[in-house]
């Protein structure tokens, strides 16, 4: 054979070898699933901790008068229930190093987070069911088993760690987005939770990855890319389960439902105890603008029995406040029309046709033309859904200004929607099946982080490295794996598109706005119990009882109580009555922090792990408290009639008491002598605000304005800042429902 031959058939064997390498690398070839790594430190907090954080609690209770009986072991517990480790895809991509992020973030980081570096008292994993591969739901399982065993004392746990996960829905439309939900279930052992984890889809883009030799060729460049590679794979070979009975489906397939009512059928085949908790709800990056949460109320699409709780806070920004602005109106034909602008909102429709008008004049075009070039990019961008500004080429987020943002609002969320918030939810009527007794929602606030770190809880000290702020990525510096989320840059063009036009050549969250939503992500809130005990029971009954809180992050502690005779009906409870109701509000501000972590943490987590995980820097409090400044008191009187504008019914704040700067707390008592003449249900909720610090985006894109308080330029947060403005933190009470029983009912 000549040198010729043998060097063609050695060359075709080496294309075959690489070929194949390509190949088996793309089917995961030495990758791994991040779940797999199963057990925490096996170390548990210092009993001693624990019990001084007691002490210190009950210390600071007795100086507002909210010490416990006796006989009773009440404290509040604080946690967060809103947890994703790197099983979310999301959370994965955004853990890549070319990304900016640290790799994988298992649930035992998350376990050893919760209780080294943030010393919560409880929290629960929260990854997308629909990018949960059975594996990993067995994974998670065990994880959330050891991080319990660990725990010490059953009856005083240092932590419990709960097993859930989120419903993850976004429509296109108003009619057809449900938006996010968190599963909480009550235990972990095999007899009480579902055999599978419940989707909103079939995976999206998770489940429909590039092909195989384009896997391979990334999974060539570094470990975390075949860990990649086997994820796509994976997630994609994981078929849908077929009709039937949840308890009669295969184990390892995928169970879908598509709409909230599907949720709560499935929920209910189970049979186990599980707490469904919306969050999200006025995050306009995949909120369609128009959505509201009318048609949740109605039927089956709310489960008034699981759905008791509503996340109104977290790291993507409070979900409170209503407003009477919308990001896109409708003519009397029903056709989107874009709103004018008003003195404390810019709508992004609007802002597109500044943007064009700009454009083309400096282009050199006539008055005429470049106005229509406007009102056709407003009628693009209001048409556009959650994703106008692609409707403008070669924009930046400067370009955006704060249009589509709420300015008045503490830490809103990016693109407020109104219709989804709190505040909103609280003052709607349903008149479908009863025009005399309208259906209402009746949730119990609370907050979380929502952080996509394993690192529950990192509200407790203002560093950007505990948020998910980072820079701004480009496609050019991570291939296949960047471009996920950033497509190529285009140049300034002087006429918009249509939002058609633009998807054929973006796709996925190329299509979201990413930019300018650094400057709306926080280090995260917290969810606060009044619990009889430490242990799983006590913490699961608060939530139902919907004795809990939220915090924008800091351990803030709050009572907010109806006084009625010798009864005392605490934050989430209903009343019934003619009388005025009368309430008592007490609050004690939250520890200020020292620098580094305390020894326990470090010699459980070792100086390696503590920097890693912790970033040097732990919950760890010193003697002073901050002061409480203020609490108000928001009066909601939710809809008698369906055309009653909401605006009228909520008063916010209705009652405002300012309180003494000495750092020990602060006691209010008020009543509402209007209740009785009015005669009709109303809803009473506090809130409390400690003195303000320096805190992550504490003012969102740092606009200046001009005399009218338009932003006229936006300084938006980018990587190597800290990013600190002062803000006041707070806590959010549950509020109270206070029905109006009659004249003739008895109290």
């Amino acid at each position: 054979m000549s040198w010729r031959k043998r060097l063609g058939i050695s060359a075709a064997i080496a294309v075959v070898g690489f070929a194949a390498l390509v190949l088996l690398l793309g089917r995961g070839l030495f990758g791994h699933f991040d779940s797999a790594t199963l057990t925490p430190v096996l170390v548990e907090r210092p009993a001693d901790e624990v019990m001084r954080a007691v002490s210190r609690q009950r210390e600071a209770a007795a100086r507002v008068g909210a010490e416990p009986g006796v006989a009773t072991d009440e404290q509040i517990l604080f946690g967060d229930l809103h947890v994703h480790t790197t099983i979310s895809f999301d959370a994965f991509m955004l853990n890549l190093p070319i990304t900016g992020g640290t790799g994988a973030a298992t649930p035992a980081d998350a376990c050893d987070f919760a209780r080294h570096c943030a010393a919560l008292d409880f929290w629960s994993i929260n990854d997308h069911a629909s990018n949960i591969h059975p594996d990993d739901w067995q994974n998670s399982i065990e994880a959330v088993r050891q991080c319990n065993a660990l725990a010490g004392d059953p009856e005083r746990p240092d932590t419990v760690a709960f097993l859930g996960w989120e419903w993850t829905q976004a429509g296109l439309t108003p009619d057809t987005h449900y938006g996010h939900k968190n599963v909480v279930l009550a235990h972990t052992d095999d007899a009480h939770i579902p055999t599978r984890p419940i989707a909103a889809s079939a995976g999206g883009l998770a489940s429909n990855p590039p092909n195989v030799f384009a896997r391979g060729l990334l999974a060539m460049g570094s470990p975390r890319f075949r860990d990649l590679a086997r994820r796509w794979t994976a997630l994609a070979e994981v078929e849908l389960c077929p009709d039937g009975r949840v308890r009669d489906l295969p184990d390892t397939c995928r169970e879908v439902a598509e709409t909230p009512a599907d949720l709560f059928a499935k929920l209910d085949d189970w049979g186990h105890d599980a707490l469904v908790i919306p969050h999200g709800t006025s995050w306009g990056i995949y909120t369609p603008p128009g959505s509201t949460w009318q048609k949740q109320l109605r039927g089956a699409m709310h489960d008034p029995e699981r759905q008791t709780l509503f996340e109104v806070s977290s790291g993507h920004g409070d979900s409170e406040v209503y407003r009477d602005w919308r990001a896109i109106a409708f003519a009397g034909d029903g056709t989107p029309v874009c709103p004018e602008a008003s003195p404390d909102y810019l709508p992004m429709c609007r802002r597109a046709g500044e943007i064009v008008l700009a454009r083309c004049l400096a282009d050199g075009e006539g008055d005429a033309e470049c106005e229509a070039r406007a009102e056709e990019a407003r009628r693009h961008a209001v048409v556009a859904g959650a994703s106008p500004h692609v409707t403008v080429p070669g924009t930046t987020g400067a370009d955006w200004l704060d249009a589509g943002q709420c300015r008045d609002c503490g830490q809103p969320a990016f693109k407020y929607r109104p219709g989804g918030s709190a505040q909103y939810v609280t003052a709607l009527g349903d008149f479908a099946e009863d025009a005399d007794a309208p259906r209402r929602f009746r949730f119990g606030f609370l907050a979380s982080s929502d952080i996509h770190v394993a690192k529950p809880g990192t509200g407790y000290k203002e560093i950007r490295a505990l948020s998910e702020t980072r820079g701004q990525r480009t496609p050019d510096d991570g291939g296949i794996a960047a471009s996920f989320f950033t497509a190529p840059p285009e140049p300034p063009a002087s006429r918009s598109r249509s939002y058609g036009e633009a998807a054929a050549t973006l796709s996925g969250i190329q299509l979201f706005e990413t930019e300018r939503t650094q400057s709306f992500l926080y280090t995260g809130g917290l969810v606060a119990v009044h619990a009889s005990g430490r242990d799983r029971g006590a913490i699961w009954d608060a939530l139902e009882r919907k004795q809990v809180y939220g915090t924008s992050g800091p351990r803030i502690l709050l009572w907010f109580d109806l006084l009625h005779g010798d009864a005392v009906v605490p934050m989430g409870g209903e009343m019934a009555t003619s009388a005025a109701p009368s309430f008592r509000v007490r609050a004690v501000g939250s520890f200020e922090q020292q620098a580094g972590c305390p020894d326990s943490a470090a010699q459980a987590l070792g100086p390696e792990r503590q920097a890693r995980l912790c970033h040097g820097e732990c919950y760890a409090p010193s003697d002073r408290r901050r002061a409480i400044t203020h609490i108000e008191v928001v009066r909601i009187r939710p809809q008698t009639r369906p055309d009653e504008p909401l605006a009228d019914l909520i008063e916010d704040p209705w009652r405002r008491f300012d309180c003494p700067a000495d750092g020990h707390g602060c006691a209010v008592e008020l009543s509402d002598p209007d209740f009785s003449a009015l005669g009709r249900d109303t809803v009473y909720y506090a809130r409390a605000y400690e003195e303000p610090t320096p805190t992550v985006n504490g003012r969102p894109l740092r606009c200046e304005t001009d005399a009218t308080g338009r932003c006229i330029e936006s300084n938006p947060c980018t990587a190597g800042e800290e990013c600190l403005d002062p803000y006041a933190a707070r806590a959010w009470s549950s509020p109270i429902y206070v029905d109006y029983a009659g004249h003739e009912a008895t109290d």
